[in-house]
């Protein structure tokens, strides 16, 4: 246990601190938005999208921006409620908070695997099934999360834009695929799967000797 805790060295602290800042960043955010209205819950959330797919450009613009010969500005249009209704704010909620949610949870399964790994070592089945899950969850949950966002976006310009009705179109228009987290995710389901082999393997050399 001890060369483990060798190994592993500040990690759980770091993941550990950074959680609980966290949590104490979304804590007194909450108590402010409690206090004034005017100040959203998560500094992330807005009531705001902007439909990148529509850009144009014209002379007024390259004007306007200053652009040099042989280059044109792309106007970009960004949609924006004045007085959201309740509705509104729901579908920004919705847009931003499922990223958050992602990180929170990734943290809280890291920081669980690091303090197992330092209890109970790190080549253990225990540790591999804890980076399964950890690795499970940004798979599935970023998908998830983009997929919740790019619908509450969409859902969100339709009701901003007369000219952009809520459409799949529109829904993978505002999609971002989270393609560095599911690449980060299948590497960790394979190292995990890794893990589980070599502890079996060392089992039975060791049930052998």
């Amino acid at each position: 246990m001890a060369e483990d805790k060798r190994l592993l060295k500040s990690l759980p602290v770091v993941v550990s601190t950074a959680l609980r800042l966290m949590v104490g960043l979304l804590l007194v955010s909450f108590a402010l938005s409690l206090l004034n209205n005017d100040v959203p819950f998560w500094s992330g959330i807005g009531h705001c999208v902007t439909a990148d797919w529509t850009a144009g450009s014209s002379g007024s613009t390259d004007a306007l921006f200053q652009a040099r010969d042989g280059a044109h500005v792309n106007a970009i249009p960004q949609y924006c409620a004045e007085q959201s209704n309740n509705y509104q704010r729901l579908l920004g909620v919705l847009s931003r908070t499922p990223s958050l949610i992602l990180l929170a949870g990734g943290l809280i399964l890291l920081n669980r695997l690091l303090h197992s790994a330092t209890r109970v070592g790190i080549y253990t089945a225990r540790t591999a099934s804890k980076l399964q899950v950890l690795g499970w969850w940004l798979l599935l949950g970023s998908i998830a999360a983009a997929l919740t966002q790019a619908i509450a976006q969409a859902a969100l310009l339709s009701t901003l834009a007369e000219s952009i009705p809520l459409s799949a179109e529109s829904v993978l228009n505002t999609a971002k695929l989270p393609g560095l987290a599911v690449v980060t995710a299948l590497g960790l389901l394979a190292f995990a799967r890794i893990m589980r082999v070599g502890v079996a393997m060392r089992e039975d050399i060791e049930g052998t000797v």
